[in-house]
């Protein structure tokens, strides 16, 4: 394993039928029905995305998250943020991390993010049908809630700082009392032999909204910056650019409702002197294109190359070198969200040389 920078990734667990999504969506339904699903929008788009060295996956198999898990470990991935769901009581997508917990392998390191958000129909252009709505019933759910995830943060492969266990918090402001969340999950923490809880949780703008969240009770923050480097480039979008060779080329006269931007300008405004702090969190993403869940609502990024990408992670690790090694957390968006064309895993396309340059730069450091 990589022991120069903690690079952490986010991993989907949509990739094994479940009755509400069969309910919802049709039997079968996985996040695989979106992704072959997908066709190009325009002259040049890379859609569809086909698994290469993995294949059209099914989490259910031990086999496969232990292939996963040793792919990762070999390009210098330190551990999976699995994407936890809890909707006041009710669990949904578990069975793979329930397996995983259950089993003890893979033997490869873990943390849990909370998705605490309702769940839309916009994956199929029903944005305003809410599927499962998230709720915060109060202390007890609470209570509940911490139990149902306690032999996680017990089992020796939980990414802990501090002697506490990682648990990050996709949509913070969303939850009522925040702060008596946080000290409650702490104060259960600590009566069972941890130093707390390690909260870290997201934000797109990190310099004017942490105050707020360390007050709240958060440890670290995710520098996210993703709404905040788009701010920044009004005038490096490609959408009109494209658009006007697909009316060209198909006389298509409707509106078009996507955006693209350039990657190589996105990825400029990813890092900043502020992400130096030891508790903030820098991100890497490799490419992003959400066509196969948003159609013509997609937002696509276009000129993410290995090459790119290559010199996008060796930014982010030189700010975070100087930090003491438990801070040194770099999260990466993401290993498998296959739908948002944001992933790690290999495709037909490029093979593993995205994390090749991945490799290639986290190993390079002299610390």
């Amino acid at each position: 394993m990589n022991k120069n920078v903690r690079i952490l990734a986010f991993y989907l667990p949509q990739y094994h039928p479940i009755p509400e999504n069969n309910e919802w969506w049709g039997k079968g339904f996985t996040e695989w029905t979106n992704v072959a699903n997908a066709r190009p929008l325009y002259k040049g788009h890379y859609q569809p995305r086909i698994p290469a060295d993995l294949g059209f996956y099914d989490l259910r198999v031990p086999e496969t998250r232990q292939a996963q898990a040793d792919m990762a470990r070999e390009y210098g991935v330190e551990g999976f943020v699995y994407w936890h769901y809890w909707f006041g009581g009710k669990r949904i997508l578990e069975t793979p991390f329930n397996e995983v917990l259950a089993s003890g392998k893979p033997d490869y390191p873990f943390c849990l993010a909370w998705a605490n958000e309702s769940w839309s129909g916009i994956w199929h252009g029903l944005s305003e049908k809410i599927l499962i709505k998230q709720e915060y019933p109060g202390e007890e759910d609470y209570i509940k809630h911490f139990n149902v995830v306690l032999d996680a943060f017990k089992d020796p492969r939980y990414i802990r700082v501090e002697n506490k266990p990682l648990f990050y918090i996709y949509r913070p402001n969303q939850i009522p009392n925040s702060i008596g969340f946080i000290k409650l999950w702490n104060s259960l923490a600590r009566e069972n032999g941890f130093d707390g809880i390690y909260f870290i949780t997201p934000t797109n703008f990190p310099e004017k909204e942490s105050e707020e969240l360390f007050k709240s009770g958060y440890n670290g923050i995710h520098s996210f910056r993703f709404a905040e480097s788009f701010s920044k480039m009004k005038n490096h979008t490609l959408t009109q650019r494209i658009i006007r060779k697909i009316e060209r080329t198909f006389k298509i006269n409707k509106k078009l409702y996507f955006n693209i931007y350039d990657y190589q300008e996105f990825i400029k405004n990813l890092v900043t002197e502020g992400d130096r702090n030891n508790i903030y969190y820098p991100t890497i993403y490799p490419s992003w294109d959400n066509s196969p869940r948003s159609g013509q609502k997609a937002l696509i990024m276009e000129n993410s190359t290995p090459e790119v990408f290559r010199s996008h992670v060796r930014a982010v690790v030189n700010i975070v070198q100087q930090k003491p090694y438990e801070n040194r957390i770099i999260f990466l968006k993401s290993w498998n969200e296959w739908a948002e064309g944001n992933y790690m895993e290999p495709d037909l396309k490029f093979g593993l040389k995205y994390l090749e340059a991945l490799k290639s730069e986290v190993d390079i450091l002299d610390i």
